[in-house]
């Protein structure tokens, strides 16, 4: 019982730690496969194989809601601290190499994702890349103000010198 209250007080810190949760199914895989999805992720998330009904009482007690319907057969869970883009590519990534490995699902941003949408989550470019873009386009358009702004006065300038031009002449 003391062995099951830790395991629930332990899921539930990572449920609170998380930026997001990716469940997996892992019927088929051999350990040393489990072993490289481990190090595939470790960098953006720990991985753990997980009892359902030990994991639904976590996921309540965190208020992460949505899941119950995930967890059914063996489980296993990503808890993703760094970018979940990038855990979803590996987790898709590794899918693909290995089909025994079947994403179920997930929980991100408040909302419980369908295995569907963690793909297009694997589909969204990094944070960083998205940054850059986002960058570079304020870059432009900050760019395309300062010459309209230096553009403005000189402009003037030769309105003015022409008028004085015309009016010279006119003289």
């Amino acid at each position: 019982m003391a062995q099951k209250d830790a395991s629930v007080a332990e899921l539930t810190k990572n449920f609170e730690s998380s930026t997001a949760v990716l469940l997996t199914e892992y019927r088929g895989l051999t350990v040393a496969q489990l072993k490289q999805l481990r190090n595939d992720i470790r960098q953006d998330a720990d991985y753990a194989v997980v009892k359902n009904t030990l994991t639904k009482i976590a996921a309540a007690n965190a208020g992460v809601t949505g899941l119950d319907d995930e967890l059914k057969g063996p489980s296993a869970i990503a808890f993703v601290h760094g970018d979940p883009v990038a855990v979803a590519k590996s987790l898709r990534a590794f899918a693909k190499a290995n089909p025994q490995l079947v994403v179920k699902g997930g929980y991100f941003d408040g909302a419980a994702l369908t295995a569907d949408e963690v793909n297009k989550l694997a589909d969204l470019e990094s944070r960083e890349v998205l940054l850059a873009k986002l960058a570079g386009a304020m870059k432009a358009t900050m760019t395309k103000a300062a010459y309209v702004f230096q553009a403005l006065p000189s402009k003037a300038v030769r309105t003015v010198d022409a008028l004085r031009e015309k009016q010279d002449t006119a003289a």
